[in-house]
């Protein structure tokens, strides 16, 4: 037996033990982070919880009338005048902790996510484990490929959270505060109820469209049943119904060389893009167009919106989650992506897939 054939084995074991190691260790250390953010954040909803209830106290006890044959005097105004100030100061102080909590809670999601693609990923390194891994023949770009998708669909998941959260939860949140306000007020302030009233009416009606707008995106039959062309229209439809925007479609390639990765990827860019321009460009006008171009097929969603520096994006705010989301998208089919804009001068979102050169005779 050549046993210097065997060195060579066992400091790779050693290397491969290792990177698993050191993976597990990341978890631990980030488990234990999180436990103790948990708590933190279980002692602040308990503190939120005790505010709630004193400003329940404080608002019943105001709540009554004053009688109408009691002539309020100057000490009584004064005393008066101090609990409506204390009343307002809680109330501040519960509508911040509200905001704090919602964030916190966020991030605690992001934790969570955080540590499961760190158990992902050292399944993935882990050789006893096959679960990630189809036939051992195929070539180590395909694990790698496996393991993108693995990712890209934890950033899906990750994404659709946060719009829930900063949206239709968002949004009941604040419906469920604008319902005890108009409680309070019903016998007081009729006048005022209603106006809370119609104001909770719009507030519902244009989240029911937000939470349509997700079902939308979630449906993936209708790239079956429409196809890649009328699934677009579809998308321009309801975005245009949502926001009153003017959007034109201009589809001039076509799709027959597109396969079905393609072509998926191709109608989530749309419906993220159109959902960017909706919530944030501020556009009266978006065109959707296709072409083939240099061998490639391209599509351009153009805006006449406000714009935003792209050097400047960074990794913050929602928008820079949405462009994140679609180059993901691209590069798992090999596309290139683009995005152009400066301020005031309207947004270009481009995808460019390549095709062979029998796709485009």
């Amino acid at each position: 037996m050549d046993l210097t054939r065997s060195e060579p084995a066992n400091r790779f074991d050693e290397l491969h033990a290792e990177a698993t190691g050191a993976l597990a260790y990341a978890g631990n250390i980030l488990r234990g982070v999180r436990d103790r953010y948990r708590a933190a954040y279980l002692d602040d909803l308990a503190r939120f919880h005790g505010d709630a209830d004193d400003l329940g106290g404080l608002e019943h006890d105001g709540s009554g009338p004053a009688s109408p044959s009691h002539e309020t005097t100057p000490a009584e105004a004064a005393e008066a005048g101090a609990a409506d100030l204390r009343l307002r100061m809680v109330r501040g102080e519960v509508d911040r902790a509200r905001i704090d909590l919602g964030r916190h809670e966020a991030e605690l999601s992001r934790l969570e996510l955080a540590i499961r693609n760190l158990e992902h990923t050292w399944l993935f390194v882990e050789r006893d484990d096959t679960s990630l891994i189809g036939e051992p023949s195929l070539p180590v770009v395909a694990t790698e490929l496996q393991m993108r998708i693995l990712e890209a669909q934890e950033a899906e998941r990750s994404r659709l959270a946060q719009e829930v959260h900063d949206g239709p939860a968002q949004a009941l949140s604040n419906a469920i505060f604008q319902v005890e306000f108009i409680d309070r007020i019903f016998e007081s302030d009729p006048r005022m109820a209603q106006t809370e009233l119609r104001f909770l009416r719009e507030l519902l009606r244009r989240e029911l469209g937000d939470v349509r707008s997700f079902l939308t995106q979630l449906r993936p039959p209708v790239l079956a049943e429409l196809g890649l062309y009328g699934a677009i229209v579809d998308t321009v439809t309801t975005q245009a119904s949502l926001s009153g925007l003017h959007i034109a479609t201009e589809l001039g390639a076509p799709t027959d060389g597109l396969d079905e990765p393609s072509r998926t990827v191709v109608l989530r860019i749309v419906q993220e893009a159109l959902q960017n321009v909706r919530k944030h460009a501020g556009a009266t006008s978006v065109v959707v167009s296709t072409v083939l171009e240099d061998g490639q097929w391209v599509l351009e969603v153009r805006d006449d919106g406000r714009g935003f520096d792209t050097g400047g994006v960074a990794a913050r705010g929602r928008r820079n989650f949405g462009l994140q989301f679609m180059r993901e998208r691209a590069e798992l089919v090999g596309a290139q992506f683009e995005v152009r804009s400066r301020p005031e001068a309207g947004t270009v979102v481009r995808l460019a897939i390549p095709l062979t050169h029998k796709e485009t005779e």
